[in-house]
């Protein structure tokens, strides 16, 4: 269980408190091409927390099959939150930084490259009530700005392969505290169906991330900078049954989806089809 003393977590909120929330476009106009482009993106994604409506992109649809991945995330916030200073590694609207919060994290900040995303996570997190309890920076996650050693606990949730991880996991090390987790979730890159499927739809997404969908080559680069642990294999059959027309078919599809995919996504080899993983990196200390 994470321990921070009073006089920690004061200079901590004092820090933040001083720090501005938003960068804006003349910040945005000094980044690389690539960095621009991820933030006039889901600027433009999440304006009005539109990327929330399931009908507001082909690619969300998918989603609907993704309960396996999302329980494994949500049992871990759970679990790794209590006490934590945590933080929001590319937070998006805020939606686990939140759940941080009510699973009792002493701390949470989120930060994002998009503008508009950290305006929404700020917006959420205060209408629940958790205002005093959050803050939410403009940031480039390869180079956060943020304290050496603060931090407990890291959700990277989908996002990892938006940066150049060569920079990003010695920041992340950086800034986690000694013994700290982070928690990554992604897309693996392996499946040639998906990638077919990437291939024929770049409008959904950045040509860096588009590039750059994650295999174990970068789960082995991360190991230059913590230990890792947990490797977890997610969907093969279920995200196919959304395909189904709605109600009772692709209900039925998808929990039998679900119930091929709880043995096929633990059998070796075969497991590199899985549509997401998941891994847990912890900084030795």
């Amino acid at each position: 269980m994470p321990q921070h003393t009073t006089s920690d977590l004061s200079g901590l909120r004092s820090w933040l408190s001083a720090q501005p929330p938003t960068l804006g476009g003349q910040w945005v106009a000094t980044l690389d091409d690539r960095k621009r482009e991820e933030a006039q993106f889901h600027d433009q994604d999440r304006v009005g927390h539109r990327d929330e409506n399931p009908e507001s992109s082909p690619n969300r649809r998918f989603y609907e099959a993704a309960t396996t991945s999302i329980e494994h995330m949500d049992k871990w916030v759970a679990k790794r939150s209590p006490g934590a200073v945590f933080l929001d590694y590319a937070c998006g609207n805020g939606i686990q930084t939140l759940r941080a919060l009510r699973h009792g994290a002493s701390l949470a900040v989120g930060i994002d490259i998009s503008e508009v995303s950290v305006n929404n996570a700020r917006e959420s997190v205060e209408q629940a009530g958790f205002g005093d309890m959050a803050f939410f920076l403009q940031r480039d996650c390869e180079d956060t700005g943020l304290p050496d050693n603060t931090f407990d606990a890291c959700l990277c949730s989908g996002m990892l392969h938006h940066l150049d991880l060569n920079r990003a996991f010695p920041e992340l090390h950086r800034i986690m505290a000694p013994g700290g987790r982070i928690l990554a979730m992604e897309a693996l890159a392996y499946n040639p169906l998906i990638r077919w499927y990437r291939e024929r739809t770049p409008e959904l997404r950045t040509v860096w991330e588009a590039k750059h969908i994650l295999s174990l080559r970068e789960v082995n680069l991360a190991k230059k900078w913590f230990r890792v642990e947990n490797i977890r294999y997610f969907l093969m059959a279920a995200p196919l049954a959304t395909l189904l027309p709605e109600g009772t078919p692709r209900s039925l599809g998808i929990q039998l989806g679900h119930a091929i995919d709880a043995v096929a996504t633990r059998v070796p080899l075969l497991q590199l089809w899985s549509w997401q993983f998941g891994f847990e990196l912890v900084k030795e200390g």
